[in-house]
Parts: C-alpha cells; sequence; structure tokens
C-alpha cells in the first residue's frame, strides 16, 4: 500500500471514533520536543471489548492491513486485537503499531496517570510523558533505544530547567 506519512489524519480518526489510547515511543518524545524522527507512529491501547470495537472501526476508515512479508492482505479483527500484543500496521496515512503494552508489560491503565493530554491539528490526544518513554525504551533495550535515551535525558534536562 502507497502511503503519505500523516500521523495528524491518523490521530483525527482515531480521536473520531473515540479510541482510547496514548502515544508512546518516538512520536510522543517529538510532540514534546525532540529533534528525533521515526517512521512509525506507536499507541498504547486500552484493552476492553467496547475499546476494541472502536479501535477496529478507525483501523477500517484507515485502511489498516497487517505488514506481511509474503504480500498477503490480512486486516485486523476483534479476535486479533483481543488476544495479540503488538499489531503492526500500514495504513492510508503510514506506519502504525498498535501495543497492548509497552516496556515491562506496562499497560494502558498503568501508564494513564503518566500521560499529558497535548492538541495535534485540533485534536486532543493523550501523551506519554517523556521521563516514561525513556524509562520503557530503557526497559526495552533495544539498539535504537539506546541510541535515542541519551537525547531524551538532554530534553528532559532541559524541560526541567525552563530550557
Amino acid at each position: 500500500m502507497a502511503t503519505e506519512l500523516r500521523f495528524d489524519a491518523a490521530l483525527a480518526v482515531l480521536v473520531e471514533h473515540e479510541v482510547e489510547f496514548i502515544i508512546v515511543g518516538g512520536i510522543a518524545a517529538i510532540l514534546q520536543g525532540s529533534p528525533l524522527t521515526t517512521l512509525d507512529l506507536d499507541i498504547l491501547f486500552r484493552t476492553s471489548d467496547e475499546n476494541h470495537r472502536r479501535l477496529l472501526s478507525a483501523l477500517g476508515r484507515l485502511d489498516a492491513t497487517y505488514l506481511d512479508l509474503a504480500g498477503r492482505r490480512i486486516e485486523p479483527d476483534l479476535e486479533k486485537l483481543a488476544s495479540m500484543k503488538i499489531h503492526l500496521l500500514e495504513t492510508r496515512y503510514g506506519r502504525l503499531d498498535l501495543l497492548r503494552t509497552v516496556g515491562d508489560g506496562l499497560s494502558f491503565e498503568a501508564l494513564l496517570d503518566h500521560s499529558i493530554v497535548l492538541e495535534v491539528d485540533e485534536c486532543r490526544v493523550r501523551v506519554l510523558e517523556l521521563a516514561k518513554i525513556i524509562e520503557t525504551k530503557e526497559q526495552a533495550d533495544r539498539p535504537k533505544d539506546r541510541y535515542q535515551i541519551p537525547f531524551l535525558r538532554q530534553l528532559l534536562a532541559e524541560i526541567d530547567q525552563g530550557r
């Protein structure tokens, strides 16, 4: 699927469908001032039957399909949303990674109090606080996370000092 990177448009669809989610990862850091780039939108979603239904409806509007090396067109469904931990999707607006947990198994409910509400193109969205982004990246301990952490720590220090 040829896509245009428009994370703002993807967020608008999720908000319109009243999906409960927190933006995590690179876009969450960018929204708080990070100079690093990313090629996907990572969201942590509430795992409830009602939220799964709203999310599935939004994914339909986004023309979401799973990334598949064999080129098959595999669409999300309620069973997959309720059972799979990670959903790597391609949408009309770019890559969307849906996560049930981040870091050391931290869920939407566990991180709700560590999120802030920001406005992105007239949409109010929950975004994981920068300190928690750093913590979850330390827990994940992937090479790309180890690279990003010093930049994010510096940004957090600048924010704490009022720039």
